[in-house]
């Protein structure tokens, strides 16, 4: 059984979070144990700051290795200069790269599927550039979900705008909405894997 950790926990919000605010976090708890409990105790209770620490390391270490904002925006406009073909190309080599097997579909209400321990996730791609994104491509891929047993769905949107209704079909419907900052890095991993 593979743990998931609650996206609203504190220790979520923490790894989303600057990494300076956990030590800022865990260096209040260590002042606050010295200051407010007697020294025998102090040492024993600021142990409590070592977890929140520690997610402060991990989190300057993925903040450390995520791409500047000028690599991001670089590779998004990229991705909207290229053509269909290529564009899916770019999808698959960075999947690859991650150890996932990648098909191409019949382009209807997915275009990409994607297999990893035998759990397969569907991918809506092909309209990336469209200047808005509403709810109707987001039912098709929902549909092909269910009648293909997958996992999960994946809709890919480069610029322009996601609806607000379809934001909350995805959210509940438990489709994922690679858009921005995910969808930059997902590219510039297959340029890595290119150089």
């Amino acid at each position: 059984m593979k743990l998931k950790m609650a996206p609203n926990s504190g220790f979520a919000i923490l790894l989303r979070s600057p990494w300076w605010v956990s030590f800022a976090i865990a260096a209040a708890i260590v002042l606050a144990c010295g200051a407010l409990l007697p020294a025998h105790i102090a040492p024993f209770a600021a142990v409590g700051a070592v977890p929140i620490a520690v997610v402060g390391c991990i989190a300057a270490w993925r903040q450390w290795r995520a791409p500047g904002a000028a690599r991001v925006q670089a590779a998004l406009q990229a991705a909207g200069a290229m053509p269909w073909r290529e564009f899916a190309d770019s999808l698959e080599r960075a999947w690859r790269a991650e150890g996932q097997q990648v098909q191409r579909t019949d382009g209807r209400s997915s275009d990409l599927r994607i297999t990893k321990d035998g759990k397969t996730v569907l991918v809506a791609a092909r309209r990336w550039k469209a200047a808005s994104h509403g709810v109707e491509p987001l039912r098709e891929l929902q549909a092909a979900v269910q009648r293909e047993g997958a996992r999960a769905g994946v809709y890919v949107a480069l610029s322009g705008t996601v609806s607000e209704n379809a934001r909350g079909f995805a959210r509940d419907n438990g489709l994922v909405l690679l858009e921005g900052d995910a969808l930059a890095a997902l590219l510039l991993k297959a340029g890595a894997k290119d150089a």
